[in-house]
């Protein structure tokens, strides 16, 4: 079977090595950098933009592609489901229509609210920075204040936490007045995710994850630092009716696409809020998280390779996909300076002993064979455990053995910051 994997960040190399634990599947690339890793899992790697659609579509002819698994989300917002559909290639990725879940976060309010969907918060869009603006000036609380488009995960300003009200009037103004202002949401984040095949929808293991830049939850959010899952796959602040409450919102969100004639297909993933009212939709991705990917795949225990079968003929079942029983502790490495001032070019040594996986991001093999880092997130190691300690201590272990002007965040999956996340919970509730 050949799948054509779509994207060279972590997120696209766990998807390529779960693929690769299979020997039917044959794995093909294309990336905008070459990834060490998916380089030697892949038969063949196209370098080009990952938003040149007529680029990838040929590649795909040319090496005869029965499947494309679409790592990020920028390619879907430019319809490459919907180009690799029309020359016979079924996709694990949604339609540029159904992507706007993410991709337009007017959309994506609007349709919860005409469709009465759980979880939805109180919310206005504008396209008018004026209007914008006097709504922030009269409101009587802290907002979120929330570009339209794309923003890579960082284009988020939250009152009380990064700006105050002039700080978030000045930053609707320079978005030109194409904002989503929402209220802020107090509580405890989660990731929930999930194979969608159009109807039906299976849920994988929650996940938190870390965008602060530093240790303690503090300086600029980021992509992400790390991320961590439980042996039981819940988290010990999200009740078991907070859990229903969030599936039967995702399952809410698939249905509603289906009604719209815009059927989803792909990865759902689902952040949320757990407030004292239950949980909150942040916003939903139409991919894998990056760092989350990691945790999750690192764990699947079944054939990706079926699950990518069963979700483009629309056969999917909870009994096609498993996960092991194990606790995940995702630490991410990143350049000196990063996120504001990522400096690349500097070699880093990676350990030989460890007991973690390790998947590759952005970072370079120079010609003398060396890693070079770049001006995003660098690598990651994932430990698995029976407990998260043991999780934490395997990631810890080879995260520690890095060398070179890299940095990472050694509290991500510690007891100690979980057992905050627990109290701060009970304190809301």
């Amino acid at each position: 079977m050949k799948i054509l994997v779509v994207g060279g960040g972590g997120r696209e190399h766990a998807i390529a090595a779960a693929l690769g634990r299979t020997t039917k599947t044959e794995i093909y690339s294309v990336m905008a950098r070459r990834n060490p890793g998916i380089d030697a899992l892949a038969k063949k790697v196209h370098l080009c933009k990952e938003t040149d659609i007529k680029s990838i579509v040929g590649f795909s002819q040319e090496i005869g592609a029965e499947y494309a698994f679409i790592g990020p989300e920028a390619p879907l917002e430019a319809g490459i489901v919907d180009a690799l559909g029309s020359a016979g290639i079924p996709c694990i990725g949604p339609t540029r229509a159904a992507a706007r879940l993410e991709t337009d976060k007017a959309f994506c309010r609007e349709m919860m609210d005409k469709n009465q969907l759980e979880g939805c918060p109180m919310y206005r869009v504008f396209h008018s920075a004026a209007d914008a603006a006097d709504f922030i000036e009269g409101y009587d609380g802290d907002l979120v204040v929330k570009p339209i488009g794309l923003t890579g995960g960082k284009g988020v300003r939250i009152m009380g936490e990064q700006v105050d009200r002039a700080g978030a009037i000045a930053y609707a103004r320079s978005l030109h007045g194409d904002v989503v202002l929402e209220e802020r949401l107090l509580g405890e984040e989660f990731t929930l995710q999930a194979f969608v095949d159009g109807n039906h929808l299976v849920p994988m293991p929650l996940v938190q994850d870390h965008k602060r830049a530093f240790a303690g939850d503090t300086g600029p959010n980021t992509g992400g630092m790390g991320s961590y899952s439980m042996p039981d796959h819940k988290l010990p602040f999200v009740t078991e009716k907070d859990y229903r409450s969030a599936l039967a919102i995702m399952r809410s969100v698939v249905a509603a696409m289906e009604r719209a004639s815009s059927p989803y297909k792909g990865i759902l993933y689902g952040q949320f809020m757990n407030t004292a009212r239950g949980p909150k939709v942040i916003e939903f991705n139409a991919r894998f998280g990056d760092p989350e990917a990691m945790n999750v795949l690192t764990l699947l225990s079944s054939d990706l390779a079926e699950i990518v079968c069963r979700i483009a003929e629309g056969s999917l079942a909870q009994s096609h996909v498993a996960f092991e029983p194990l606790a995940t502790v995702c630490k991410y490495l990143v350049p000196d300076g990063y996120p504001d001032s990522p400096h690349a070019g500097d070699p880093i040594t990676l350990p030989v002993d460890h007991q973690a996986i390790l998947y590759y991001a952005n970072v370079e093999k120079s010609a003398a064979g060396s890693l070079v880092t770049q001006t995003s997130r660098t690598l990651a190691y994932v430990g698995m455990g029976e407990t998260l300690e043991k999780a934490e201590r395997n990631a810890e272990g080879a995260a520690s053995g890095v060398t070179g002007a890299v940095r990472y965040r050694r509290d991500v999956g510690t007891r100690a910051l979980l057992e905050r996340r627990i109290a701060h919970m009970k304190e809301l509730r």
